[in-house]
This record gives C-alpha cells, structure tokens and sequence, in this order.
C-alpha cells in the first residue's frame, strides 16, 4: 500500500515522500527574467514546508518572450548564477527541484525586421529547429544551475501545447496532422536534452484534454503520452486546459484528472504525476491506491500553506485550508488573500 509519506523513487530521483509542488506562476521577475528577493522567499518557504519536489513556477527558454509578465528565464547564461542560488535554497532542506521550461509565444527576427507570436502554420522548419534549441540550451543551463531535472510545459495553452492541438496546427509537414507529427516537436525537444544533459530528470506537463471544440482529447493525449514515454520521459505530469477549478471540497470533488491519469498509468511504465484539486490527505491516498500514480501535486493548496506537507506529517490531518476562490490569481506574486 502507497502512502504520501513515505520514500519513493522519481526515476533515478529519491524523493523523502509523494508530494510535489506544481509549477506555480509567481509573475514576480522582471522584464529580463531577473528573480527578486520576494522569489526566493518563496522557494525559501516551500523547501521548508515539507513537499519532497519542486517545480518552480515558469521559466521562459526565450529572451524575448512575453506571453506573460513576470515570467523567471533561463533564456541566456548571465541567468543562471540566480538560478543557482535557488537551486541551492532548495538543496539546503534536501529538496529535489526541477525546473519548469516553457515557451509562450515565438518571434523572430529576420532581415531587419521583428515578427511577433508568429502563428503555428505560419512557422518555416527554420523556425521548428530554433525552438527545439531554445528549450535544449535552457536545459544545459538548468544542468549548470544546479536543478534536478526539468519540465517541458506541454499545458495550458502555452506554446507547445497550442502545437499539438489540432485546434491550432493545421501544418502540411512532418510536424502536421497526425497525432503523432504534431507531437514530433515534443520528441525532437525530449531527445535534444538527453543528448545535451543526459543527467538531467526529464518530465512533461501535459493537458489531459484541451476541453474546447477541436482541441486536444484524451485520446490524443494518451497516444502523445505513450510516444514520449517509449522515447525516453522520465516522468509525466497530467493537468488540463481550464484548470484551477473554484469550488473544490475535500472527499467531494478532489482529483478532477484523475481518470485519465489513472489510464495513462496503466498504459505506460513511468512515473505519473497527478494535479488538480487535491484537498485532503485521506482522499490523495485513496487516489494512490486506486491504481499506478505514484506522486501527487500540487498548487494552490501550497499558495495557502507552504507547510501543509509538514503539518500533515506532524498528525495534523485536517483538509488543506485553501477554499479554490482563485482569488491568488489576482494578486502580485500569488499570494493567497485570507
């Protein structure tokens, strides 16, 4: 029988339990990608507060990116002596971290002239090989930083996940189509950075369907999964488009992704990470236990209670205090309101 707090194995990761905290948008660093103290007071508070991984909150691969304000980067090497130092925070309390690579939109600048967020079908193969290396030189320098592995943001809308959502990639290539050529630029990415960083724990953050007309389904995530799996990830992380659901009540409506986690864990033979309204420590090992998933994480509970896992572990079992008003969202840096 699984239980939250005990050892368990992330890949070639050794974990002290089967918490992690999710990717978590800060929107604390500046236009550059520079991290302010407020930032490592944050990681500072999570190393402490007893989840046995971190995933910090997205890291742009690309200088020029601005998807969103406030995005970390490690989009060049004079960043990643600040990643070090979070790196280091984290170490200090022996937790593993990894960071969270994302893109949100592609530019390009080319005979003289800028294109900003060039459209998925507008892009030249050019285009595809520049991507792919944004996110393999981010990988080195999160080697050089000192992380544990990294995360490729294939959710929530952002850059790859628009790719291989029919919805968005109408493409007549090698990178078009099918399921598996919209996934393509995830294999290509995945076996970049085991050449590059072979010593690096690889994941993926992926939508477990795109909930929208025409978007990604179960189905085509499913078979995405399973190529990346056979490919060489380490480890998946399921989430979904539109997540971050109001309203969640512990033993009621926890784990709104558990079902195809649950599937996918049957399917493939790495460790499957499971987010999205996780509220009590009774329903997350219930979900455990009902099949393969193997670690839990989470977001919102940890912008309440950066020390839940150790109040849990302490015998302080009662439910997370977070009430899903999403109203962190609305805030600088996060930060939950009550």
């Amino acid at each position: 029988m699984k239980r939250i707090f005990e050892s368990a194995s992330l890949g070639k990761l050794t974990l002290e339990n089967r918490l992690i905290r999710s990717a978590t948008r800060e929107g604390l660093a500046d236009a550059a990608g520079h991290m302010p103290e407020q930032l490592y007071q944050v990681y500072e508070g999570l190393a402490k507060g007893g989840v046995g991984a971190i995933i910090s909150g997205f890291t742009s691969v690309a200088d020029d990116d601005h998807y969103f304000g406030g995005m970390a980067r490690l989009s060049n090497d004079g960043l990643i002596a600040e990643h070090k130092r979070l790196t280091d925070i984290c170490h200090a309390k022996n937790r593993r971290v990894l960071v969270q690579l994302a893109l949100g939109e592609y530019n390009r600048f080319s005979q003289g002239e800028y294109h900003r967020n060039i459209d998925i079908d507008e892009m030249s193969e050019a285009d595809l090989a520049a991507v792919i290396r944004l996110f393999v030189d981010a990988a080195r320098r999160a080697e050089k930083a000192g992380y544990d592995g990294v995360q490729i943001h294939a959710a929530h809308n952002f850059f790859l996940s628009r790719f291989i959502s029919p919805a968005y990639n109408h493409r007549s290539d090698a990178y078009d189509g099918s399921v598996a050529r919209r996934g393509k630029i995830i294999l290509d990415i995945l076996r970049g950075v085991k050449d590059a960083v072979p010593g690096l724990h690889v994941t993926m953050k992926i939508n477990c369907s795109d909930f929208m007309p025409g978007g990604l389904t179960p189905a085509e995530s499913l078979e995405i999964c399973q190529l990346c799996a056979d490919a060489g990830m380490d480890s998946i992380e399921v989430s979904g488009n539109g997540t971050s659901i109001v309203g969640i009540r512990a033993g009621v409506n926890e784990a709104y992704f558990k079902e195809f986690a649950l599937a996918l864990a049957d399917m493939v033979s790495i460790p499957i990470i499971l987010v999205g309204g996780h509220r009590s420590l009774e329903s997350m090992e219930s979900v455990l236990n009902e099949g393969k998933i193997e670690f839990l994480s989470l977001s919102r509970p940890l912008v309440r209670e950066p020390a839940l896992p150790s109040r849990w572990q302490r015998g302080d079992t009662a439910p997370s205090k977070c009430v899903s008003c999403n109203m962190c969202y609305q805030t600088p840096g996060h930060k939950c309101v009550v």
